[in-house]
């Protein structure tokens, strides 16, 4: 909450949470909200509708509140994701939505707009860090002719959510909170590094993607500690000024390309 200025938001409007949520109603933004509530965690006793209380109301509150809160992104799918882990974590309704913001609105911006460029921008920023960091691996995709979303959108949209363990993926979020979006790319370039001859195996399009979804399985990921300290060590140099140069020069190729 204070490293993301989350707690400062709060602090500074007492009340607008719950206004929010008192609001005009928007039927389009609850619909969509709705058919993606019993999508989110269905495995979670939490968010089972036979529990009470049942977390897919929070949920709801969260998400719809955000929506009137943030007009241009309104809901996208993958939000729920992000939401239900906030939810899990801090129990506490006006948190996670704080936090929320801080994720959608600060540290990942583009990511959940309707045209969702910032992410299409970051999985093309990843794809030039991943050919001059481990040449062979983007060799092999540019061969095959894989697309970069086709294996990694879910990493970038859920960060990392229901695709690495849970113990994992919180260390990963307090880094993201704390340094900011490239720790996405450290932690990415961290898995194909580490398993970069396993890739190199692949034949065809289905095989790389499967594999794609292998290497974030195992004990490498389970080992929290050990993981989290490879992602600073084994990409090497990697600062917000390169990765801001990247994000320039890959939006304008995606913006020339319609």
């Amino acid at each position: 909450m204070a490293l993301s200025g989350a707690q400062a938001q709060m602090d500074q409007n007492p009340g607008y949470y719950h206004r929010l949520l008192q609001g005009e109603r928007n039927p389009r933004l609850e619909d969509a909200i709705r058919t993606d509530l019993n999508r989110t965690f269905p495995d979670n006793v939490k968010f089972q509708k036979t529990t009470e209380p049942c977390l897919q109301k929070t949920l709801y509150n969260v998400l719809l509140a955000y929506g009137h809160h943030n007009q241009a992104v309104g809901y996208c799918q993958g939000m729920n994701f992000i939401a239900g882990y906030l939810i899990l974590i801090t129990n506490n309704e006006e948190e996670s939505f704080w936090l929320l913001d801080a994720l959608v609105g600060r540290i990942l911006p583009d990511y959940y707009t309707p045209a969702m460029l910032g992410l299409k921008t970051d999985q093309e920023v990843l794809g030039e860090l991943v050919r001059a960091k481990l040449p062979a691996v983007g060799a092999l995709m540019e061969q095959l002719g894989v697309l970069w979303t086709l294996v990694v959108s879910r990493w970038f949209i859920c960060l990392f959510v229901d695709v690495l363990p849970v113990e994992t993926v919180l260390r990963i979020w307090d880094c993201l909170f704390n340094e900011g979006s490239k720790i996405i790319f450290r932690v990415a370039l961290t898995l194909i590094k580490q398993h970069q001859e396993f890739i190199l195996e692949a034949t065809s399009i289905p095989d790389i993607c499967d594999k794609f979804k292998q290497i974030t399985k195992g004990s490498f990921v389970m080992e929290c500690h050990t993981f989290m300290q490879k992602i600073f060590s084994e990409p090497g140099s990697l600062s917000m000024a390169t990765v801001a140069k990247l994000r320039e020069s890959c939006r304008a190729r995606l913006l020339a390309q319609g």
